[in-house]
């Protein structure tokens, strides 16, 4: 992986806040794809340690500069850890924007893959993954970066 790649990819702090940082006066949107109650892929599942065919909630957004996605995220939490977190209310946030401000928020170690978001068309060189924890809450979130971010920031290929 490039320097400048790695620089992004392996970044824990906020994403959200990096990409803003990044767009500089150009509009940032978190654009919501889909929200729903659903089953997480087993490789999901298993991140959570969540007994296979139970359901989560599911959502997926892109993080747009400039009307052109830059990052597709899904994030996946067990139903039975919501515990009234009302993250369906989030809208056109993003989960960032919630998670950062959790005092006790712990972040797993980042997993890295080559492969392109199964839940978006577009291609991308990196993707990433972590299950952040905050008290008995837990939450996957997955962050694909996709060529139209390495095309506008001018980011190598890979």
């Amino acid at each position: 992986m490039s320097p400048a790649w790695w620089d992004w990819v392996a970044s824990s702090d906020s994403l959200t806040a990096r990409l803003i940082a990044a767009a500089g006066s150009r509009d940032f949107r978190v654009c919501l794809l889909d929200q729903r109650i659903g089953r997480p892929r087993r490789d999901e599942a298993q991140a959570l340690g969540l007994p296979l065919g139970r359901h989560a909630w599911l959502r997926e957004v892109a993080l747009s500069v400039a009307e052109r996605p830059w990052v597709v995220a899904r994030s996946v939490a067990p139903l039975a850890q919501l515990r009234g977190q009302r993250l369906d209310r989030l809208g056109e946030r993003s989960l960032g924007s919630w998670l950062f401000r959790q005092p006790d928020l712990e972040r797993s170690s980042i997993e890295t893959t080559h492969q392109p978001a199964p839940f978006y068309p577009a291609p991308g060189p990196w993707g990433r993954r972590s299950v952040f924890r905050h008290g008995r809450f837990a939450v996957l979130v997955q962050e694909f970066f996709l060529d139209t971010m390495a095309d506008d920031l001018r980011l190598p290929p890979r």
